[in-house]
Order: C-alpha cells, then structure tokens, then sequence
C-alpha cells in the first residue's frame, strides 16, 4: 500500500469523506441506502417506460398494468430502504421479488408475442424489431435483483 497512493484500511472512517467514504461502503459491502435509493428511481423510470410502451399498444392484455403498477410498489419500498432498516429487509426484498417475477413472467409473454407474430422465430430479426421487444422485460428484472440485492448487503452508516 506504501507509496500507491491508496490509503490503508486502518485508516479511522472520521478522516474518510464523499466519495472515498462511498468507495469505501461499496468495498466492505455497506451499499443498502444507497442501493435501495437506486432501486427506487429504477423502478419509477422503468415503470414510466412501460406504460408510454404498453399505452402504444394500447394495454391490449390486462397483464401489461402489472408492471406499471408494480413501479411504484418498488419505488415506494426502495426510499422506505433508504430510511428504515426494517423496510429494507421486509418491504424492499418482497417488492423487489414480485419486480423480478414479474420482469421473467414478461420476457416469457414478448417471446410468445415475437412467436405469435407472422413467421414466428423463423422470421426473428423483424419479428423482433416489429413486435414486443424480447430483452425490454429483463431491465425491469434487473431494477428487481438491485432491490433484492440492497436488502442483502450491510447497512451504511
């Protein structure tokens, strides 16, 4: 550590500030506020996203309302995260898992929209491009797996 310009882990964490402090909770896995704030923002953009996609469309199957509603549950458990460390193992993790389940369940329904659609697999490329897109869902996924990731890691302080 001598002479690379990194300071050494003993260094007490009064002396450590903005984003060495940041660094430093991600190091040591004190990432949860933070996280869940992220988790939080994802899930309202991400939801935002839908429904202007699943408005063109123009919500013609009822299960297109689900992640569009459940934006705001993820949103709402993600800043109850960042203030209360109870929310964060309780409403946060249980939000974030119906965000994931709910982000497979529609990877599943584009790829039988893409399957449905003249050609099928076969004629993927523009079936892609013309139907439901295949990989959107799992972004949703991912803003889920965040919220469940900040209800396993340490609390900052």
């Amino acid at each position: 550590m001598k002479g690379s310009g990194m300071k050494s882990p003993l260094v007490p964490e009064a002396s450590v500030h903005g984003i060495d402090r940041m660094i430093r909770n991600v190091e040591t896995g004190r990432f949860e506020r933070s996280l869940s704030g992220l988790t939080a923002v994802g899930a309202l953009v991400t939801a935002a996203e839908i429904y202007f996609e699943h408005d063109k469309a123009s919500f013609g199957n009822k299960l297109m309302w689900i992640p569009v509603a459940l934006g705001p549950v993820g949103a709402a458990a993600g800043i109850a995260g960042v203030f209360s460390k109870r929310m964060a193992k309780t409403a946060l993790p249980l939000a974030s898992a119906a965000i994931v389940a709910n982000g497979l369940q529609g990877t599943y329904l584009h790829a039988r929209g893409i399957a449905q659609k003249p050609g099928g697999f076969s004629n993927l490329v523009y079936n892609m491009e013309m139907g439901p897109p295949l990989l959107a869902p799992l972004l949703v996924t991912l803003v889920g797996g965040m919220g469940l990731l900040a209800a396993a890691l340490r609390r900052e302080k």
